[in-house]
């Protein structure tokens, strides 16, 4: 009996699936004000009801998924390490130290370049964008306003150090999940990241130096800042020593140490530290791997901010990613992405403009999906093999994915970085953008090295039998 082939799943279809899932997405997380998890599963049954309707076969389909999966399995297992890496920092006084002499770095005359330097440094320290503004970024807008600068402005800096350090720290979920989207190794696409994260942050910083020389000269109140200081100092031996760390961890980036080895001796050198200068035990130094670390300082900034790490932390963005790539899984293997990335790749006929349909799509799957996590994966399975074909390498896509998904997720009020920086820096997202200089300028930067070439690197000629990761 002659077997019936599947046809080929139609650009109307695979947008249904597409406007399905905005719609689950927007209804659960403006609405009901659940996570993206359920809506994210309920759009790849979706999927997998339109495919089978196709005549896709369900093992062809499940096929796909675990394939995708498979791609992502380091990124998951950095994550994982990641987890461990960040508790023992914390136990053993680096995270507290790096925040330590960067709060020390505040003087009137150049407060904005110091805040937006500040958020950088906790930023890559803590690999999150979010605990940076829900705490330092705090504290940090108390003090402008103490100085007369207005709170939008801080706002500005706060996010742009806070989105540079989530963008270049290897301890960020994004940093990983990007290169796992494009097919390129972690240290390979954060070293490829500073050719546009670099200059835009300088130029941030330029204009936050013009922007801040009004305010030179008036007295700092540094009340809040002496209190988190003063916290610091009291929980933690703090030493410059225990800056070691996070300077190894760039030494791998420039040595290209493969990033679970590397990341692994990372743990292992935060629970060394732990016991060599805050004489923690191995049972401590166990849970904070495990279970993350706990501050009870009874100051809420510090605690907040500190109270994190851990195994178990990352379980929740583990359990995100994995449903997430099963329905980019089931999208790619039965074309609906090609079909999509068809219509939009009929207009880019050259690197500048593959570059900035790749803006366009990201920006809208962070405007109609409400998540950065999509931002990145959708367009990242939609755009992988297109690069290659066009003679790119991959880590040309996965910096172009991070320069306009990640870089412009909290700009958005309803998506849930937008929403969550809402509620801790108090103001809509709209008040503070304006002065967001870096997630403005890192896009134009990403295109128009798109448009000129440069720093585009070429995917070398693979030997007969060789891949190119």
């Amino acid at each position: 009996m002659e077997t019936k082939l599947p046809r080929k799943i139609t650009f109307g279809e695979a947008m249904l699936v597409i406007v399905f899932l905005i719609a689950s997405l927007m209804s659960t997380l403006m609405k009901f004000g659940g996570d993206p998890h359920m809506p994210l599963l309920a759009s790849a049954i979706f999927a997998s009801l339109i495919a089978i309707r196709a005549g896709y076969k369900w093992q062809f389909i499940e096929e796909g998924v675990t394939e995708t999966i498979k791609m992502a399995m380091q990124s998951v297992l950095i994550l994982m390490v990641i987890g461990c890496i960040i508790g023992t920092w914390i136990l053993s006084g680096v995270v507290p130290t790096m925040i330590y002499y960067g709060l020390k770095l505040i003087s009137p005359g150049i407060f904005l370049v110091a805040t937006c330097l500040i958020c950088s440094i906790v930023s890559l320290a803590t690999g999150s964008s979010w605990t940076t503004a829900g705490t330092v970024g705090i504290a940090l807008l108390g003090v402008g306003g103490g100085l007369g600068i207005p709170a939008p402005m801080v706002a500005g800096a706060i996010i742009s150090g806070a989105y540079f350090g989530d963008k270049m720290s290897p301890l960020s979920d994004t940093t990983n999940l990007a290169p796992a989207m494009a097919g390129a190794k972690l240290f390979d696409h954060i070293k490829h990241m500073c050719f546009t994260t670099g200059p835009s942050l300088l130029i941030s910083c330029i204009i936050f130096g013009i922007l801040g020389l009004k305010y030179a000269g008036k007295e700092l109140d540094t009340a809040t800042i002496n209190t988190l200081l003063d916290a610091l100092n009291g929980q933690f031996n703090i030493n410059p020593l225990l800056l070691l760390p996070p300077v190894l961890v760039i030494l791998m980036v420039v040595f290209k140490v493969p990033a679970l080895p590397g990341l692994l001796g990372g743990t292992i050198l935060g629970g060394i530290f732990a016991a060599v200068f805050q004489g923690a035990g191995m049972s401590a130094i166990i849970d904070a791997a495990h279970y993350g670390y706990t501050s009870e300082t009874g100051i809420e900034a510090v605690d907040s901010l500190l109270s994190r790490g851990g195994l178990d932390s990352m379980m929740w963005t583990v359990s995100l990613i994995l449903i997430a790539l099963s329905f980019g899984g089931i999208m790619e293997r039965t074309g609906m992405l090609q079909v999509i990335a068809e219509k939009i790749l009929k207009l880019a006929n050259s690197t500048g403009s593959l570059v900035l349909a790749t803006f366009i799509t990201c920006i809208f799957c962070n405007l109609a999906t409400g998540d950065q996590y999509l931002s990145l994966v959708i367009p990242g399975r939609m755009y992988k093999d297109v690069y290659r074909e066009k003679g790119l390498h991959p880590k040309n896509l996965s910096r172009c994915l991070e320069d306009f998904g990640t870089i412009t997720s909290p700009l958005v009020p309803w998506n849930t970085c937008g929403a969550f920086m809402t509620t801790a820096l108090g103001m809509h997202p709209f008040a503070y953008l304006p002065f967001a200089f870096l997630n403005l300028i890192n896009p134009l930067v990403s295109i128009f090295y798109g448009f000129t070439g440069i720093t585009m690197e070429k995917l070398p000629q693979e030997k007969e039998g060789e891949k190119i990761a």
